[in-house]
């Protein structure tokens, strides 16, 4: 990893920056360092930044990336030059200072082989999951906050063939998809132009023909843009959301295309068009360090059962 641009501004953390074991590091307000190594959170005793010096070289590297941070926009989002995630928080949003959380990719280049000898998947659900995106199935891949929902969309997105326009949105590029026709785009929330959003973002996209379209997490109004994607043709596309279960999945998809689409319509007629639009539904889950796939249902097993 190469993380050479932002060192010279976060010294104290420089060591855990070039350790290739630690997946997370996180200095929260009240300025102390926690890492995520191997799926285990631990405190780094003795690791802290001088007064003001994280403010300082966050409002720095903000800066080289051309984004703003200061009291009016105290959020920042960004991706490092080797596909690692920065997100920071300043006061007044925050206090005494600032919260800065980098995810390192550790696992940007595993394999369907690696998740299986890791136990994430079995060979019975890697080949399920692999079929379904060979032949042009919607999944909807569902979990919490590191739960391996990204590792796994970058996994599965191997077995596209190699033919296919791949489209990426993300509000902070995640994804590292290494196909043969793959344009990405971020949502721009946080800069000094106009902003951005995923739904804009998503309509815009829709007019650059792509086969396939993965979308790195669904969380509002853009739910509806992606189901009338869906519903003109789009198939074989891969999104993320936020759910405890595969049901919860499909119900929060629904009411989140609900908010994009301006009221008046049921909340059931939406929840039937994501029983029609979603064929696949794949709950992961971080058990104590082991994230793994616990669930793969599709909506005609939860009509099934209505």
């Amino acid at each position: 990893m190469s993380f050479e641009i932002i060192i010279p501004f976060l010294k104290p953390i420089e060591h855990l920056l070039m350790n290739t074991t630690i997946s997370e590091i996180m200095v929260n307000p009240d300025g102390s360092v926690w890492i995520e190594e191997k799926g285990h959170i631990v405190l780094q005793h003795g690791v802290r930044f001088d007064d003001g010096a994280l403010l300082t070289g966050l409002e720095v590297i903000a800066n080289r990336f051309g984004k703003k941070l200061d009291a009016d926009s105290p959020i920042m989002n960004l991706r490092l030059p080797d596909g690692s995630r920065m997100a920071a928080l300043i006061p007044p949003v925050v206090n005494p200072s600032p919260m800065m959380t980098i995810r390192k990719f550790t696992s940007r280049n595993f394999t369907i082989d690696d998740l299986i000898n890791r136990k994430a998947l079995t060979e019975a659900q890697a080949e399920t999951l692999t079929n379904s995106v060979k032949r042009g199935d919607n999944l909807l891949i569902s979990g919490s906050t590191s739960s391996g929902k990204t590792t796994l969309t970058n996994v599965l997105a191997d077995f596209i063939p190699d033919d296919d326009r791949i489209l990426i949105l993300e509000d902070v590029a995640e994804l590292y998809i290494k196909k043969p026709h793959v344009i990405s785009a971020e949502a721009q929330l946080d800069t000094h132009k106009s902003q951005i959003g995923f739904a804009d973002l998503l309509k815009a996209a829709l007019r650059h023909r792509p086969d396939r379209i993965i979308v790195g997490e669904i969380r509002g109004p853009e739910a509806r843009v992606f189901l009338d994607a869906l519903n003109t043709g789009h198939r074989g596309s891969i999104t993320t959301i936020h759910a405890n279960s595969a049901t919860d999945a499909l119900r929060r998809l629904a009411q989140l295309a609900m908010r994009g689409s301006g009221g008046g319509v049921p909340l059931h007629d939406v929840e039937e068009e994501c029983d029609r639009s979603i064929d696949v539904i794949v709950q992961v889950v971080n058990q104590d360090g082991w994230r793994h796939v616990a669930e793969i249902r599709t909506p005609h097993e939860f009509i099934a059962e209505k």
